[in-house]
């Protein structure tokens, strides 16, 4: 009996002492913040690259929007306006040289796509003016363009697989 009445002591005492609670507190809570604290990171640098992405394929369609191959034709010359607009939206110089401005993004990602038939409109239909042109049609200059996001890991750690950033920009072609 006098086993237990100082076993119940030593548990009553334990119970009220206070100088152990912070360390069990921050025991219980560390994981649960590294965890969220690596997730805000993660997700940053997702939003970071599809950032850069877009900024880049912006770039290309401006530049093939305003690229005129006729003018080199007539001097000529040749030009590959949709080639060098996926060498911009990549590596952010017409050359394509450099690194990517996304690693692991290729120029085998991003198609620029400069007035398909199916994007051009009729600028005036049945008398309406839809379009203000001075060429009876208005074409679309499309950059698209895809990117395997790999992360940091934190992603694979909770299980989501794989994922794929899609964007595009599109512009409208620029006549002389």
């Amino acid at each position: 009996m006098a086993m237990i009445g100082t076993l119940c002591r030593h548990l009553d005492r334990f119970r009220r002492d206070r100088r152990g609670a912070v360390l069990v507190e921050m025991t219980l809570i560390t994981p649960l913040m590294l965890i969220l604290s690596a997730g805000v990171f993660e997700f940053g640098n997702l939003i970071h690259e599809k950032l850069l992405m877009e900024a880049g394929l912006s770039d290309a369609s401006r530049f093939a929007a305003r690229c005129n191959s006729q003018l080199y034709t007539q001097a000529g010359l040749t030009i590959d306006c949709a080639d060098i607009a996926a060498n911009i939206a990549v590596f952010g110089n017409a050359a394509g040289t450099g690194s990517a401005r996304v690693s692991g993004w290729q120029k085998a990602d991003v198609t620029v796509t400069i007035a398909a038939p199916a994007s051009c409109h009729d600028a005036v239909v049945a008398s309406v003016t839809k379009y203000r042109s001075t060429t009876a049609q208005v074409c679309i200059v499309r950059a698209a363009g895809s990117l395997a996001y790999s992360g940091v890991g934190m992603l694979a750690f909770i299980g989501i697989g794989p994922i794929t950033l899609n964007g595009f920009h599109e512009e409208r072609l620029i006549r002389f």
